[in-house]
């Protein structure tokens, strides 16, 4: 190895020699933890409410909750994650009138279709490519 790979690989860089895996999370805030793993077609559905009627679609989702959806947060109480999902589309419907919140509820319904079909892969055990 010469002067360089070693500079590398102590700054903790790969060289062409020796591999260094690098992995990276996202860090969710408590309304983005909050939207719910739902079937693909509910999922679809709520992304068409939020499209036309913003937070209807997240409105709905919350309801997914009680009926047991899974959510990034699984050490809060299912109530409790109901909640957040309500607030968060109180947010989108109070802020649709600057089009903020019709934005952010597109948005949302796209993060839902987007979990949906994680969780298809994951439980089909096919290998996504996200």
């Amino acid at each position: 190895m010469d002067q360089k790979d070693t500079e590398m690989n102590e700054k903790g860089l790969a060289s062409s020699t020796s591999g260094v895996v690098i992995q990276v999370r996202e860090k969710k805030g408590p309304l983005r933890a909050a939207i719910p793993y739902m079937p693909f077609p509910v999922a679809v559905i709520c992304l068409f409410l939020n499209t036309f009627v913003p937070g209807l679609g997240t409105f709905v989702s919350a309801f997914t909750v009680l009926c047991g959806a899974r959510t990034d947060l699984p050490n809060r109480h299912m109530c409790c994650v109901f909640w957040l999902n309500i607030a968060a589309a109180f947010i989108q419907i109070l802020t649709a009138v600057v089009m903020v919140g019709w934005i952010m509820s597109i948005f949302w319904g796209m993060d839902m279709v987007i979990l949906a079909i994680f969780t298809g892969y994951r439980d089909q055990g096919i290998p996504q490519q996200l």
